[in-house]
């Protein structure tokens, strides 16, 4: 989660943003929260929502990773283009607290200025290096607004509203700047410069820098109490210094002495009321240290540990003691000055409860995260569970109502995949790993990449409060998949497993042990990249290969859809007429196993991406719908098997999730789900008309199967 954003008439209206793409607002101070619909507004990451100091409903925010100028007019409920003549790429934004006419945007490589509210816009001479704060003071007594801006090249002012720039910076080292903040009073400006730190002949250099004149001369503020001193990390063989670092500044105008700054290693936040002379540490997230001021959450409950490097600060317009601490998927307000901290992502259903393992939560709306199926238990309708990413796990024994998040090994970062048995209540086999995005552009294009990560199953008999491991015969890689063949014996279960660069293991013993059963099966030795097992009633088992890049280009071996008709001792290549090199996920009609409908997506060179369906057995495929350059796959309707649910993720460019009841003919888009980068659609056995719609970074949205 990133820029949170505070009202300067409501301290209750609270926007926040998420790198998987959702914007958030909540208009009762954190309680429940709202995901903003992707037609209004995308999250961006970079820059931070600016309210206008006149009129209460209007905020000027940008719009996704293109960050593109927005406007909403309803206190953030809805959102329109804005800013003629200003390019793509914000980064920033600051507004004028005197007037509400004048703002200024700052870009990769330019700052750019609006005298009429954002409507029409100029750039900015002089300045240089990529924007990461901007602030505007208070007029001379010609009516020319003093502005100051800062980028990674350094500190800049101007003193005719924008219109040229001078750079400053008197005493700022010769380092990066990370980031900048400033607040104004009627008669004096104080700013704050963050740069990149190191120690250097035995002085810690960079930090947080002060400036009162204007940003002519700076002086470094790492007064006393705050963190300089750096320290020595073993881990195994693995010796390391650790200097501590400083990313996030904010300050306001009501009172410019009192700042904060987060220290991003190890993790903490700083204030200061005398302007970075004085420093306290106010944030104690661990239940164990002294001073814990945080009220709890699921994952401090699970694994008695809190806190996080922070991602964002957002301090309140009008009063410094409140500000919005975000860090990778919590978030927490401060509204006494950093003293006690309250929880804003989630909520106990238990107040007052000892913080323990196995306690039930409420989701409040503020969840950013994966998830890649949703399951029903078959035997008790009320048990649920989330097969989540980065977050591992969750159960819910009310249906849905509240949550248990359950972080115990051998649960790993991903669950993947359940396989529920059938006719043993209780028994579930989890497919688990520590990688997680498998298939999409994070693992593909290797940002999030690991040529050494693990997995495993596990198996629960117990609806899965516990698990154990079961793994052995299995290769530490990320088990992407799991199934059950419903036809094998209670005591002596036929499972299959996919596993990530390793390809396909059965096991005869319920997961006692497992053999591997590849052969044919993608290209071995170049690619076995197997991400999604299906085993169809007739008992033909399916396999998808996913995409290698190497040498900055998409390998054509391997990848594509394989089929065994022998339990696995063999396989067939079932798309030699319609290669593809990124299929992400499928799915088979459950009346006839020749039937299968295909997702793809674009790469470099070739674009591909869209939907295929073949009613051969792959003989012939044909492409029935392509809504944007990436479609994850699809998902059939188990009783209503015309039904395909087509599900886009990734730079979906409008609704991620549409639907066709004439087997791909015809669609029509879900316009109601606000989120739009969806994996797969999930169903409750006993209720034909709702579904779950598990989504790339948005969580689980509950709906009508036809919109």
């Amino acid at each position: 989660m990133y820029m949170p954003s505070i009202s300067p008439y409501d301290p209750n209206l609270i926007l926040i943003t998420c790198d998987m793409s959702g914007a958030y607002r909540t208009t009762d101070g954190g309680k429940t929260w709202d995901m903003i619909h992707h037609e209004y507004l995308l999250g961006s990451t970079r820059c931070r929502s600016v309210f206008d100091p006149h009129d209460p409903n209007v905020i000027f925010g940008a719009n996704g990773y293109r960050g593109e100028l927005r406007v909403s007019r309803d206190r953030g409920l809805t959102w329109n283009p804005l800013g003629d003549g200003l390019p793509p790429g914000l980064l920033e934004l600051a507004i004028d607290n005197a007037s509400g006419h004048f703002l200024l945007a700052g870009t990769q490589d330019g700052i750019y200025y609006s005298t009429d509210s954002g409507q029409n816009w100029m750039r900015g001479s002089g300045f240089s290096g990529r924007a990461v704060g901007l602030h505007i003071g208070p007029s001379d007594s010609q009516g020319r607004r003093r502005c100051f801006a800062a980028s990674n090249t350094g500190f800049f002012r101007s003193l005719d509203s924008g219109l040229t720039w001078e750079r400053t910076g008197k005493g700022l080292p010769e380092k990066p700047l990370v980031d900048f903040a400033g607040g104004c009073t009627a008669d004096r400006c104080t700013l704050y410069c963050v740069s990149e730190g190191e120690i250097a002949g035995g002085k810690y250099v960079g930090g947080v820098y002060r400036s009162t004149d204007g940003g002519e001369t700076w002086t470094q503020a790492m007064g006393k109490g705050i963190d300089v001193a750096e320290r020595v990390v073993t881990r195994g063989e693995r010796r390391s210094v650790i200097v501590p670092g400083y990313s996030i500044v904010v300050t306001n105008n009501v009172r410019p002495e009192t700042v904060y700054v987060a220290e991003s290693r190890p993790g903490q936040v700083y204030r200061s009321d005398d302007a970075g002379e004085n420093w306290r540490p106010v944030y104690f997230a661990n239940p164990n240290e002294e001073g814990f001021n945080v009220e709890p959450s699921y994952s401090m409950a699970e694994t008695g540990r809190g806190g996080s490097t922070a991602s964002g600060l957002g301090i309140s317009p009008t009063d410094p003691d409140t500000v919005v601490m975000t860090d990778w998927f919590k978030c927490q307000i401060t509204r006494d000055a950093g003293r006690s901290w309250q929880t804003l992502h989630t909520r106990s259903a238990e107040p007052g409860r000892r913080l323990a393992k196995g306690q039930n939560w409420i989701n409040n709306g503020l969840v950013v995260t994966t998830v890649w199926h949703y399951y029903v238990d078959p035997f008790e309708r009320n048990r649920h569970y989330i097969a989540y990413t980065d977050v591992k796990f969750a159960r819910s024994v009310d249906a849905g109502k509240t949550w248990i998040s359950d972080f115990a090994e051998p649960l790993r970062n991903t669950t993947y995949e359940l396989a529920l048995d059938p006719e043993i209540p209780g028994r579930i086999w989890g497919a688990f790993a520590d990688m997680h995005d498998i298939p999409n552009g994070n693992i593909i294009y290797g940002r999030h990449y690991r040529e050494q990560s693990g997995g495993g199953v596990g198996i629960s008999e117990d609806f899965a409060v516990t698990w154990k491991d079961s793994s052995e015969g299995l290769p530490k890689e990320p088990v992407t998949s799991v199934v059950l063949d419903p036809k094998s014996p209670k005591n002596a279960r036929i499972l299959y497993a996919s596993l990530f660069e390793a390809g396909v293991f059965k096991s005869f013993d319920g997961g006692k042990s497992w053999i591997k059963k590849s052969e044919r099966l993608g290209a071995p030795g170049k690619n076995v990249r197997a991400c999604r097992l299906i085993l169809h009633p007739d008992g033909t088992l399916f396999c998808l290969v996913t995409a290698l890049i190497k040498d900055g280009e998409f390998q054509p071996e391997g990848p594509g859809l394989y089929r065994s008709k022998d339990g696995a001792e063999s396989w067939e290549y079932l798309n030699k007429s319609q290669p593809m090199l990124w299929p992400k996920d499928y799915d088979v009609d459950p009346r006839d196993s020749n039937v299968i409908y295909l997702g793809a997506a674009d790469t470099y060179r070739k674009q591909e991406g869209g939907l295929y369906k073949t009613s051969d057995g792959g003989l012939t495929w044909s492409l029935i719908a392509r809504k944007g350059p990436e479609t994850f796959g699809a998902t059939v309707h188990p009783k209503r098997p015309d039904w395909i649910y087509m599900c886009l993720t990734e730079s979906a460019p409008g609704p991620g999730l549409w639907l066709s009841k004439d087997g791909g003919r015809n669609w029509k888009p879900f316009l109601g789900i606000p989120f739009r980068n969806i994996q797969r659609v999930s169903f409750d056995p006993a209720d034909e008309s709702i579904i779950y719609v598990d989504t790339f970074g948005g969580s689980v949205w509950k709906g009508p199967a036809d919109e």
